[in-house]
C-alpha cells in the first residue's frame, strides 16, 4: 500500500503540470509549485476512522504528504497540537465560543517545526544534501535542527534584529549561520546567490520549494479531525508570507474533495501589523496581489514580510471564504498578549497575540458574530519573545520584606 498518493506538482498560476520526483523550485513563471495528490485513490484506502486511531503527530496524514518512502521521515514529534477553549478572553471580548490551536507546542516552539519536518523529509529523499534559506528567525531555526537530525548541512541568513533565540538554535544545530543588515528580502537575495554556486543545496525560501506548504496545511487536517470532522465559522491566521493560512485553506479544499468535511468553508481572515501591511492593504483595494511595504517594522518580527511570493494565494483564500483581512498595531497586539496571558495563563508569541487583538476588533464592529465559533491561531511560544515583556518588579533587599497584599 502506498505511504503517499503524491501524484504531480502544478504551478499555483498557470495550471502546468511538473513531475515531483525531483528537486523543485518554483514554476516556469516563478510561481509557487502545489502539490497534488490521488485523492480518489486516498479515499479508497484510508478512513477518518482510521486515522483516529494513528500516532498522534502530522504524519497520521501522510496518504496526503509528499513523502513516498516511510524511511525518510524525519520527525521530532511535530503535530496535533491542542485545540484549547478560552472561556476568559472570550467573555471579555463578546466571543465566548473563542479556541486557540496553540503551536508553541511542538518542536522548536514554532509552528515553523511543521513545514521543516515535511520539507527536510522531501529534500532527504530526492538527495539533497544542504538547505539555504532567509528567515525571520523561527523558520530558520526550525530548518536548522530538523536538517540535523536528517544529516543535512543548512545555511541560514537572517535579519540582524531578528530574535536573539532563533539564532542560538541555529548555531546549536550546527547551522552555517549569517546576520544581514537588511530586511528578509535582502537575506533571500543573498542565500539565492550562495545556493545557485553550491553543488547539491537546495534554496527553500518560503513557496520556493513546494513541500513547507504541505507541512503546514496539517494544522487545517488536525482543526478538522479536532472538531469532529467540521470546521468553526472564523479563523484568524498571523500573515507574513502567508504560509499557513495558503496551507490551511489547501486543506480544506483536499477534505471537502475527500468528502471528509462537509458544509461552508470557514472566513479566513489574514492578521498583520499596521507596520507591515501589504495584503491588508491590497485587500481594502479589492486587489489580487500586493505591492511591496515600505518601512516595515513591527514588534511581531515573523511576520514582517513586506512583499510575500504567495500574496495572491492568500488573497484568493481570503476572498473565496469570505474573510478579510485587517491590520492592528504593536500597541494593540502586545496588550493582547498580556490580557491573554493573564486570563488563561497561555503566554503566546507576538504574532499569535495579533490575532487576538484583531477578534477584539472584528467583535466591536460587528464583523463577528457573538454566537460564532471563532478559531485563533497561535502560531509560537511567547518565551521565544522575552523582549516583548519588560521586567518591572520591586528588587528587595536579601533582609527586606515583601508588603502585605
Amino acid at each position: 500500500m502506498a505511504f503517499s498518493f503524491l501524484s504531480h506538482l502544478e504551478c499555483s498560476r498557470t495550471g502546468e503540470r511538473s513531475e515531483a520526483d525531483r528537486v523543485n523550485g518554483t514554476s516556469a513563471v516563478g510561481a509557487p509549485l502545489l502539490a497534488r495528490y490521488d485523492l480518489e485513490r486516498v479515499r479508497e484506502t484510508v478512513t477518518p476512522a482510521e486515522i483516529a486511531a494513528r500516532e498522534p503527530n502530522l504524519w497520521r496524514y501522510h496518504e496526503v504528504l509528499p513523502v513516498r518512502d516511510p524511511r525518510h521521515v524525519v520527525t521530532l514529534g511535530e503535530g496535533m497540537t491542542p485545540l484549547l477553549p478560552l472561556p476568559a478572553y472570550g467573555r471579555q471580548a463578546g466571543v465566548p465560543r473563542l479556541l486557540m490551536k496553540d503551536e508553541g507546542l511542538v518542536p522548536t516552539g514554532s509552528f515553523k517545526a511543521r513545514g521543516a519536518a515535511v520539507g527536510v523529509s522531501r529534500a532527504l529523499e530526492l538527495g539533497v544534501r544542504g538547505v539555504g534559506m532567509p528567515t525571520n528567525g523561527n523558520a530558520g531555526a526550525a530548518w536548522a535542527l530538523y536538517a540535523a537530525r536528517a544529516g543535512l548541512k543548512s545555511l541560514i541568513a537572517m535579519p540582524d534584529d531578528a530574535p536573539a533565540i532563533t539564532m542560538k538554535e541555529c548555531l546549536a544545530a550546527g547551522a552555517e549561520l549569517y546576520r544581514v543588515d537588511g530586511l528578509i528580502g535582502d537575506a533571500g537575495r543573498l542565500i539565492a546567490a550562495a545556493v545557485a554556486a553550491r553543488g547539491g543545496y537546495q534554496e527553500v525560501s518560503t513557496l520556493k520549494e513546494p513541500y513547507r506548504l504541505e507541512g503546514k496545511k496539517t494544522m487545517g487536517y488536525e482543526i478538522a479531525e479536532q472538531l469532529g470532522w467540521r470546521m468553526p465559522d472564523v479563523l484568524l491566521y498571523p500573515t507574513g508570507g502567508g504560509v499557513g493560512l495558503i496551507g490551511i485553506h489547501k486543506a480544506l479544499r483536499e477534505l471537502k474533495e475527500l468528502g471528509w468535511l462537509s458544509g461552508e468553508l470557514p472566513r479566513l481572515v489574514a492578521v498583520q501589523a499596521t507596520g507591515c501591511a501589504p495584503i491588508v492593504e491590497a485587500f481594502a483595494r479589492g486587489a489580487r496581489e500586493s505591492e511591496p511595504f515600505s518601512d516595515a517594522r513591527t514588534v511581531a518580527f515573523g511576520i514582517t514580510v513586506p512583499k510575500a511570493l504567495g500574496d495572491f494565494l492568500v488573497l484568493d483564500a481570503v476572498y473565496e471564504t469570505g474573510g478579510t483581512a485587517i491590520a492592528v498595531t504593536d500597541e494593540e497586539l502586545l496588550a493582547a498578549q498580556r490580557r491573554l496571558a493573564g486570563l488563561e495563563g497561555a503566554f503566546v508569541c507576538p504574532e499569535g497575540a495579533a490575532c487576538f487583538a484583531a477578534v477584539d476588533r472584528l467583535r466591536e464592529s460587528g464583523w463577528l458574530g457573538g454566537g460564532e465559533e471563532v478559531v485563533v491561531l497561535n502560531t509560537g511560544a511567547g518565551i521565544k519573545y522575552p523582549e516583548t515583556v519588560e521586567v518591572d518588579a520591586p528588587l528587595l533587599a536579601k533582609d527586606g520584606v515583601i508588603p502585605v497584599g
